[in-house]
């Protein structure tokens, strides 16, 4: 007779990957601030700084597009 039952510590493992009290403890990257775009900037994170201003540089290509109105094109 099966039963599908299972243990809640290894539910709560296999949910989020950490048992009970261990999640907590995992060290948590340093914050750094906010980006332009509200993004969160963590310590070690490539930032770039324009007009005052401050961009992650995953976000930098989208900022200059969408506030410094940059075209991207292909040369033909």
């Amino acid at each position: 007779m099966p039963y599908d039952i299972e243990h809640p510590d290894i539910t709560r493992t296999m949910r989020t990957g950490y048992p009970e009290g261990l999640s907590n403890m995992i060290s948590q990257p340093e914050h750094y601030g906010i980006d332009y775009f509200g993004d969160e900037i963590f310590i070690g994170d490539e930032i770039v700084e324009i007009n005052g201003e401050i961009v992650l540089k995953d976000n930098f290509d989208y900022y200059l597009e969408e506030i410094l109105g940059a075209k991207f094109k292909t040369a033909e």
